[in-house]
């Protein structure tokens, strides 16, 4: 006897859907899984057999073979335990239930309980999509796909509770899409914190308007690192476009917390220094996404720059150029957005006191030349700010006054970002920092003055072409939080004096 029913797989961003066929035959006891199944995939049949038999099952004694369609996909992860315990006693005449228009998800402990599985809310989305009716999930991931309207999404806690809903002894109850959990994160830390560092916080107020790459350098303790973990809290609140892809993300990588059906704040991630290339871009059989793509509509945050590997680093180049990372591998190629922020930060040398006003460096020349050969010119190149944070006064530190807050800050940004929105209504293009050159003259118009003073520092900076869109865009970033139209001579000014470091530090001669 065969019995069908349906899964879903990922594969990137995209899902699709798999019809589980389990066959029962005579001939002599065997299991066979065919339709690309990886190895997690195949380790499926011991835990649905310890299941079926600690639920009060009997598991099928024949020739057993099932598939997975369609055959030419690759299928991994442990989501197939559950469809295939529902398949098995549905073909062994265990289960007499109508199984059309749902879709089953789910891993399996070996007395029967559902654990969460990966990408619930992608593939949610797509049942919907193609029609199914209702889907069964773990528990722990009902509240990630009822997000989706239009479809039923059952918690399922164990077989024997899905076993009595299908059968309609005791029907279960669809999941509602609630309020963050206990796992959702909680708020940004408050820029009021801060002590001093005037100059660098305006620079990420800048940031943060226009989401504009930046990196901060300074001496160790300076405030570099607690500036950028207070970003998110001067970010605009995301739109639910954004939320359902952040979360979207967060859930084929596995990374989205227990409960929590929606990301509603910004993601703030800060890898290791130790982290590999793949870990940065993402990778995999079937590639996952890595820390670029998890900080999707965030701040991707590297502390101690030069510290990172030189792939790892220029692993980024592309992806903070077009916003998108693409993962080629034998199997096919798969590409994740990444449209974060990237803030980084460093010290000016391996002591981290060059240029220190009362520290005395005791790095060699050929140590500074090294240390900061490390972050490479084309890297540098699309960081929009560079920022230099000096030590903070004692005077400073010890002042009672407290410093702005977050929400004062995030007022102006906002502010500026609803010009934004405005101006690129319709044109697909999110905040200044994303401007296509072919529009950079129309939404950047310059009065004449303006135009000669960045010519003038074009010409004595000797900026790349890439480093004039930029800083372009940052002087329609400071326009914009000014409530002006068109550039003036001093938000030139203020633009240009944040594309100054890389001179001072990479082009001084030793």
């Amino acid at each position: 006897m065969v019995a069908q029913l349906y899964s879903m797989g990922i594969y990137g961003m995209d899902a699709f859907p798999v019809e589980v066929e389990a066959d029962l035959s005579s001939g002599l006891p065997s299991f066979e899984m065919v339709g690309l199944p990886d190895a997690a995939v195949k380790e499926s049949r011991d835990r649905v057999r310890a299941a079926m038999k600690n639920c009060g099952y009997k598991f099928p004694v024949s020739r057993i073979t099932v598939n997975l369609a369609p055959a030419d996909k690759k299928k991994e992860g442990t989501l197939y335990d559950l469809p295939l315990l529902v398949a098995l006693l549905k073909a062994s005449g265990q289960l007499a239930a109508d199984l059309s228009g749902s879709v089953f998800l789910g891993e399996l402990s070996l007395n029967g309980e559902a654990r969460p599985v990966r990408g619930v809310l992608p593939m949610v989305m797509e049942a919907k999509k193609r029609g199914f009716r209702g889907c069964f999930v773990p528990r722990e991931n009902a509240a990630e796909g009822a997000v989706v309207e239009g479809i039923r999404v059952y918690p399922v806690a164990d077989v024997p509770s899905l076993l009595a809903h299908l059968t309609g002894a005791k029907p279960l109850s669809p999941a509602a899409a609630g309020e963050p959990g206990p796992g959702a994160p909680g708020p940004a830390p408050d820029f009021s914190d801060v002590r001093g560092q005037a100059q660098a916080r305006r620079a990420l107020e800048i940031a943060a308007a226009g989401m504009h790459n930046a990196l901060l350098i300074g001496p160790p303790g300076s405030g570099k690192s607690m500036l950028a973990r207070r970003l998110p809290s001067i970010l605009p609140e995301m739109t639910f476009e954004e939320t359902i892809e952040t979360t979207k993300i967060h859930s084929i990588a596995g990374t989205l917390p227990p409960g929590v059906s929606l990301i509603r704040t910004r993601p703030f991630r800060a890898p290791h220094h130790t982290i590999s290339p793949a870990g940065l871009a993402g990778g995999g059989t079937i590639p996952h996404p890595g820390e670029i793509s998890l900080a999707h509509n965030g701040v991707l945050f590297l502390d101690e720059l030069p510290e990172f590997s030189r792939a790892a680093m220029e692993v980024l180049r592309q992806p903070v150029e077009n916003g998108r990372v693409t993962i080629s591998r034998v199997g096919g190629t798969v590409s994740y957005p990444c449209s974060a922020m990237f803030v980084a930060a460093m010290n000016p040398c391996p002591c981290g006191y060059f240029g220190h006003p009362t520290r005395r460096c005791v790095c060699t020349p050929q140590a500074v030349s090294r240390y900061l050969s490390r972050v490479s010119g084309p890297l540098l190149d699309r960081l929009d700010l560079h920022v230099e944070v000096p030590p903070v006064e004692f005077e400073e530190l010890d002042s009672a006054e407290k410093a702005e807050s977050s929400a004062a800050i995030r007022a102006r940004v906002d502010a500026a970002r609803a010009i934004q929105n405005e101006r690129f209504r319709g044109t697909g293009i999110s905040c200044n920092a994303r401007i296509t050159p072919d529009r950079l003259r129309e939404f950047c118009p310059m009065k004449e003055k303006s135009r000669l003073l960045l010519k003038a520092a074009f010409e004595k900076l000797g900026l790349s072409a890439r480093a004039y869109d930029r800083v372009l865009k940052v002087c329609r970033t400071i326009a914009d939080l000014d409530g002006s139209e068109a550039i003036l001579p001093r938000h030139v000014a203020e633009a240009v004096q944040y594309r100054t470091l890389d001179r001072k530090y990479w082009a001084r001669e030793l």
